[in-house]
């Protein structure tokens, strides 16, 4: 893995983070399940791909489940800058440009470090909606460019 270009006050423009909040659903209640989604191997998911994975598993779960049924957390957040050495096409181009020399890159995104098995999303919720907390954690599981996994982590003896 990379190590991650996160110094903020060495970078001048950074784009923003596209995720809207981190926390939704019902954020005082008690749930007895916890499940959480998993990524199988080491990746890097762009705050986009987080906020997509946010949408769907949130908007499902919502439907569902109802504003109160659940608590859905994002437990990872998009530190890593990207960097990106545009090429320039078109008449001309290879006198306008360097090619590889210096070929440092402009900040175009910001990404998460995962590394196996870390827990990206976590959803609480209880017996009655467990079924449909997979779903959405399938659901937002297809948003990333990486296999992932469902794992109970708290209430497995509930669910058997």
């Amino acid at each position: 893995m990379v190590r991650a270009y996160t110094r903020k006050d060495y970078i001048r423009k950074i784009p923003g983070s596209r995720i809207v909040q981190y926390d939704m659903g019902n954020l005082s209640g008690e749930f007895p399940l916890t499940v959480s989604l998993a990524v199988k191997e080491p990746a890097q998911l762009s705050h986009n791909a987080l906020e997509a994975a946010r949408i769907a598993s949130n908007r499902y779960m919502q439907r569902k489940s109802g504003r109160m049924g659940y608590q859905l957390k994002i437990r990872v957040y998009p530190h890593h800058i990207v960097r990106e050495n545009p090429m320039a096409t078109g008449a001309g181009a290879d006198r306008v440009q360097d090619g590889m020399r210096k070929a440092f890159g402009k900040a175009v995104s910001s990404v998460a470090l995962v590394k196996a098995n870390q827990k990206v999303l976590t959803i609480k919720t209880n017996k009655k909606n467990f079924k449909d907390s997979k779903e959405a954690l399938r659901r937002a599981a297809m948003k990333f460019p990486v296999p992932c996994k469902i794992v109970v982590d708290k209430g497995a003896e509930l669910v058997k």
